[in-house]
């Protein structure tokens, strides 16, 4: 058959088009789940065998390392789970859930992986490498300053890319099956030709970036070819479409360990070719299902090699493989499709499970028969994540998917630069005390200096107006190293660890995103509101640093619509955000800034002292943008309004993380009425300029039996903040955190 046979034509035939491809001849889906098939007997078999590999690694931690050889795209041999029962192919090394050694963002992080599993590299590649190669990680730490490896070591910037692969990049892995490789190395190479004039820095990087695209398509078509297939022309049916995308992907994951390799926004795509199959009758619904099927089969089954304090950030072995579901066209039709159907039900056929990571584009429009379905889906499996279409659709189109978690750029023609987070409420504490750590020490046990300028606040009684003075004060510091560092970061990631397979599937000219993140937001708002509507007092030690505080009387807590302390949750991130904006960033990325914790709010709390609002040295933070634990008694409305404050567009652009914990009961008695009821909620949530919602309905007697009794629940999957994790895979610590949660009993 003709690749192009039956599709509709459009601009999207004479240039790199794939959203105007889509436009053309998607066919928007109305209806209900009823099409929908269990798995066939090939994808029955082959999960199986997925499911034993996946618990035995789990009792094990890790099946096998490949220590004799490193990361790229084609140096594998090809791998199979089952060959005689796979229709999808591909491993990213020659055995299933072997991983890579990936040492271009920092040898020592690889050592240090190794030998937490007990694993050694080949002696003589070592020696080699370290010979004469040099590290994304080793430039970065050359060109660091005392003071940005001080913010670092004390825990103010944690999490920062400086030593793994950045990630949320997101290739447009459509484009090899809509125009094949060779069409594709076409256009990269005519793109090469016509740079021209006078030869600048910027001019000479493009050019080396761009040749070494050249390469990594190149490197996927002969990787591929290993696998029998020819992907130097477009993809002729779906299965070739399904195998060609994910081929792309494939090729991602082994080239780079990013911290978020997300998948995009392809179910509108892939559901054009099947469409077209079905109507040509060379397809079956059962085939149709049996491609997304064992299409995420191969996703859950990504893995990368990485240190046991990476795992303690970022708990639950998580890639953010994200898919964009859903959401509404620029021209008023639905994106939904029955490929959307298709891909939530692998949460039935193949079990609930955090990978791939599915996010839902939730506008008012979206056909009612699929809120319902994801409603559903939401209750039964916890694996689903919202995010508001009607806010992000007029920024970026119809064409964009989500980065990791909360991250919007448009497929093929924008990228980030990843930045971890900074701990608005150590901030907080440096405003108190001077901008000294309350935490760290000198070898001589002298408290550490690490913001100048900032006299220390020594009344009996704290000052609402002394300390939020004090407060913008850091925060304007804090924003100048914070944008240096990440520019030293991004600058060394782009010199020694470029990802050049991803970038092969963009537009050679890219709009890039600097994605800045804050944590402690809730904590913040309800210190500073205990300040002022209460009176604090710190409790100081003999260098006269505040590790303790007492309050008299009672304070409004963030959580509870009350905009006396919501309004300062919104000012401090708002003025953060601001803050940033002053410095110039690397390669002129557009700044943007996130409310996300991922698992880190764990160890955020490990790492700041006792706060102005009553919370412990040591003690947890909330996730995200969540209010602190059990502090938001009005209802899971007034505390979805309380998050709702905080403006997406203007502050937020990087995205705004809110997990909901409710009790089945509080959505009605009855199945229907819950699905009902969850339904209207998210409407009306997001009516009001929300951006996210995780959904997790469940008793918290639940996760106290799965926590005594695993065993029980090896596939129970919980939303924690941004991303879904199996609850059996997070740490002793992590667990008790979420179910110290707040779990709405009403509405």
């Amino acid at each position: 058959m003709n690749y192009w046979q039956g599709f509709k034509p459009g601009k999207w035939q004479v240039q790199i088009d794939v959203a105007d491809f889509i436009k053309q001849n998607y066919t928007p889906y109305e209806g209900d789940e009823v099409f929908l098939k269990g798995k066939s007997p090939k994808t029955t078999a082959l999960w199986h065998k997925a499911e034993r590999l996946i618990q035995e690694e789990i009792e094990k931690g890790i099946i096998g390392v490949e220590t004799t050889r490193f990361s790229g795209i084609d140096v594998f041999d090809p791998g199979y789970l089952d060959k005689d029962n796979e229709v999808i192919v591909g491993l990213q090394t020659d055995e299933p859930l072997k991983r890579i050694v990936n040492p271009y963002g920092g040898y020592r992080m690889v050592k240090k992986s190794l030998a937490a599993y007990g694993y050694e590299l080949d002696a003589e590649l070592e020696s080699r490498f370290q010979e004469f190669c040099k590290t994304h990680n080793d430039g970065v730490f050359d060109a660091y300053t005392d003071q940005m490896r001080l913010v670092r070591s004390t825990g103010l910037l944690t999490g920062l890319p400086d030593a793994y692969g950045r990630g949320r990049i997101i290739g447009d892995y459509r484009r090899i099956p809509l125009y094949g490789i060779k069409a594709l190395l076409k256009g990269k190479i005519e793109d090469l030709s016509n740079i021209k004039g006078p030869t600048t820095s910027d001019v000479i990087r493009l050019r080396e970036e761009i040749s070494e695209q050249i390469r990594a398509l190149n490197a996927i078509q002969a990787m591929s070819a290993t696998y029998g297939f020819d992907i130097s022309k477009p993809a002729v049916n779906a299965t070739e479409a399904v195998q060609f995308l994910y081929f792309g992907y494939l090729a991602a994951i082994k080239e780079n360990n990013g911290a978020a390799m997300s998948l995009g926004r392809n179910t509108a795509f892939i559901d054009i070719f099947i469409e077209r199959d079905l109507d040509l009758g060379l397809l079956s619904e059962d085939g149709a299902q049996e491609l997304i099927d064992q299409l995420v089969i191969k996703l859950r089954m990504a893995r990368h090699l990485r240190t046991p304090e990476y795992n303690e950030l970022f708990a639950g072995d998580p890639n953010w493989i994200t898919e964009a579901l859903g959401g509404m066209g620029t021209d008023g039709r639905t994106m939904v499709t029955k490929t959307a159907y298709r891909f939530l039900h692998t949460l039935t056929n193949l079990s609930p499970a955090p990978e791939p990571n599915m996010t839902v584009l939730w506008s008012q429009e979206l056909p009612i028969a699929f809120k319902k379905y994801c409603s559903k889906m939401s209750q039964v499996t916890g694996a689903l994540q919202y995010e508001n279409d009607d806010l992000m659709r007029p920024i970026y189109g119809d064409d964009y998917g989500i980065a990791c978690c909360v991250s919007a750029m448009e497929i093929g023609k924008a990228m980030q630069f990843f930045g971890a987070r900074t701990n608005l409420a150590k901030a907080l504490l440096y405003a108190i005390n001077g901008g000294v750590d309350e935490l760290k020490r000198d070898r001589g046990g002298a408290p550490v200096r690490v913001m100048e300028g900032i006299e220390p606040i020594e009344d009996a009684f704290l000052d609402f107006d002394k300390v939020y003075a004090n407060y913008l004060k850091v925060l304007d510091q804090l924003a100048e190293v914070y944008v240096n560092t990440m520019n030293t970061i991004h600058y060394m990631h782009d010199k020694y660890a470029y990802e050049a397979g991803q970038m092969a599937l963009h537009d050679s000219q890219v709009h890039r995103y600097m994605a800045f993140g804050v944590a402690g937001v809730s904590l913040v708002a309800d210190s500073l509101s205990a300040i002022k509507f209460a009176n604090v007092k710190p409790v100081r030690d003999k260098n006269g640093i505040a590790v303790n505080f007492t309050i008299e009387g009672e304070y409004p807590a963030y959580g509870n619509d009350d905009d006396r302390v919501d309004q300062l949750a919104v000012d401090i991130v708002e003025y953060f955000s601001e803050a940033l904006k002053k410095y110039p960033t690397y390669r002129q990325a557009e700044p943007t800034l996130s409310i996300l914790t991922i698992t880190s709010n764990v160890v955020y709390g490990k790492k700041t002292g006792a706060t102005p609002d009553g919370r412990k040295l040591g003690e947890p933070f909330a996730p995200g943008a969540n209010p602190m634990h059990g502090r938001d008694k009005t209802g899971a409305l007034a505390s979805l309004n309380s998050v709702a404050k905080f403006d997406y567009e203007n502050s937020c652009k990087d995205g705004i993380s809110n997990t909901m914990s409710v009790a089945p009961q509080a959505l009605g008695k009855e199945s229907a009425l819950q699905v009902q009821n969850l339904v209207h909620i998210m409407d009306a949530y997001f009516a009001k300029g929300a951006f996210h919602l995780n959904v997790n309905v469940m008793n918290r007697e639940l996760l106290l039996n799965a926590m005594e009794h695993p065993e029980k629940y090896p596939n129970l999957t919980i939303r924690v903040s941004g991303y879904a994790v199996h609850f059996n895979r997070l740490s002793g610590e992590q667990k008790e955190e979420v179910i110290a949660r707040t779990f709405h009993e009403s509405a």
